[in-house]
């Protein structure tokens, strides 16, 4: 879809659609809405004084405009109340009049989404955020594609004084969307195409066309380093493993070095521990945290933000066969940790722990952030629409806080009780990789990692139950939903404007 921005009046925009906003509350009409109105000869009024529509959020009403506009249909979407007002509420609006625009066969959109107390560049990111997201389709091997596509969205914008806001604000949103979308698409690719070298390859092209530094490890490279963890997994599968290392550098002094890492699972059966058939079936999506480094990676170099970002992804399949990790093996850590294998499908804390310590080691960065499909015990806590966040400082924890909020993503943080560490300790190693108490298992396994971490200050964001929608959503359809790309996005802007 092709984003524009036009520094014009709505009753003068030509469209297949033009949307307008309204809240639930509004005494009158915005300026935009009234004037569309007039020209129309009060036909919006009586179209929905008609329908009873009360500005709810998700209410809709669309007529024709018979030639008295240059668009051809006048949309009114529902923005909710305008006390507390958000983008959200915008980028909400926006998904569901693309949506509809696109199911009435319309090729193009004009929007104009004025939400109390939101200012333009994040209105206008919020706009393009929601039109891409709430239009986004994974037919790659559908034969029988649908034929309704939406070729061209505007934004509008009629203060001349907001121009340049509402241009980098859709730019913002246009790389925000992309690089979700590609973490999507990476999640809903069946695991005979991602498979750990096929994720290495696409972080190469990543690389090549954002001039970014990257590095492959083989097997036998991180043998050499000691990750003794990571390829412990990795030892059941003929998928050999690569662990993969993309950094983007700002071309001034960096205020800050942070490392994202991904979980890499490109399939997880469970190993010998196997899962059952259903706990098996949208294991491909156990890659999901590595979806969206490199989703991330690919916003990187356009959003050119003052901060030395590292993205490390230690991508294995965990497979049973005559050579994989049996329970009660042991394995050593990069960082020298020795490692009771007391459950074989509690692989993404391994290979975590040696990415971990592999950023702390090698990289040395100023805090480190961690995402991974990694319990279901997170399900249990938060549900399928809240991610869970463990912190090591209350700072980071803020921050990344601030970017889900700003990106209309939710998460909570969870405790690090140091008392549940207890159940991790083992007769004859350093740790076991699950606890022999019931209970807290996403807490737990955050501890465990926790070990990994060098005194870093580090954050873990445990997206099991948020990666893979089983429904259609507000900002997309069932499958893979690319969680956490557009809040770390805003995390790392951030964190590029504050140098504690």
């Amino acid at each position: 879809m092709r984003v524009s921005v036009q520094v014009r009046k709505a009753v003068e925009t030509r469209a297949d659609v033009l949307v307008l906003g309204r809240h639930s509350d509004e005494a009158r009409p915005g300026p935009e809405t009234a004037a569309v109105d007039a020209r129309l000869g009060g036909l919006l009024s009586r179209v929905l004084a008609a329908e009873k529509f009360e500005g709810k959020p998700g209410q809709v009403s669309y007529f024709f405009t018979n030639g008295k506009l240059p668009a051809a249909r006048v949309m009114v979407l529902g923005l909710g109340g305008r006390r507390g007002t958000s983008a959200d509420a915008v980028r909400n609006a926006a998904a569901t009049a693309a949506r509809r625009a696109r199911e009435l066969g319309a090729s193009t959109v004009a929007m104009y989404l004025a939400a109390e107390g939101v200012p333009a560049r994040a209105r206008a990111q919020a706009t393009v955020e929601g039109a891409l997201l709430g239009t986004y389709r994974f037919d790659r091997y559908l034969k029988e594609k649908s034929a309704k596509a939406l070729t061209g969205l505007t934004v509008l914008e009629p203060d001349a004084r907001q121009g340049a806001a509402v241009r980098e604000g859709a730019r913002l949103g246009e790389v925000g969307a992309a690089a979700t979308a590609l973490a999507r698409d990476l999640t809903n690719e069946p695991a005979n195409v991602v498979t750990p070298t096929y994720l290495a390859d696409r972080a190469r092209e990543i690389a090549k066309a954002g001039r970014l530094r990257v590095r492959v490890l083989d097997r036998e490279d991180c043998a050499k380093l000691g990750m003794g963890a990571f390829l412990g997994v990795a030892q059941g599968s003929q998928e050999p493993p690569q662990f993969i290392h993309l950094t983007y550098a700002p071309r001034r002094r960096a205020r800050r070095k942070v490392v994202i890492i991904g979980k890499g699972i490109t399939f997880d059966s469970g190993g010998l521990d196997l899962k059952s058939a259903d706990g098996m079936l949208r294991m491909k999506g156990d890659m999901a945290g590595s979806a969206a480094v490199l989703g991330l990676f690919q916003a990187l170099p356009k959003l050119r933000l003052p901060v030395e970002v590292h993205g490390l992804i230690a991508a294995t399949e965990n497979m049973p066969s005559g050579t994989a990790q049996r329970p009660g093996d042991i394995v050593r850590a990069l960082n020298g940790l020795t490692i009771e294998i007391g459950n074989t499908d509690a692989e993404g804390r391994l290979t975590l722990a040696d990415a971990l310590s592999y950023a702390a080691k090698e990289i040395k960065p100023d805090e480190m952030v961690d995402m991974a499909t990694l319990t279901g015990a997170v399900v249990i806590a938060l549900g399928l629409q809240v991610t869970g966040l463990f912190a090591s400082q209350d700072g980071l924890a803020e921050r990344l806080g601030a970017g889900a909020q700003a990106a209309g993503e939710r998460i909570w943080r969870l405790p690090l009780h140091d008392d549940y560490k207890e159940g991790l300790k083992s007769d004859i190693a350093d740790l076991n990789n699950i606890s022999s108490q019931r209970g807290a298992g996403s807490i737990v396994a955050a501890l465990f990692m926790r070990e990994f971490t060098g005194g870093v200050p580090w954050a873990h964001l445990d997206i099991a139950g948020t990666a893979f929608s089983e429904r259609d959503g507000s900002l997309g359809p069932k499958g893979g939903t690319g969680v956490m790309v557009r809040t770390l996005i805003a995390y790392l802007t951030r964190a590029g404007g504050s140098r504690r």
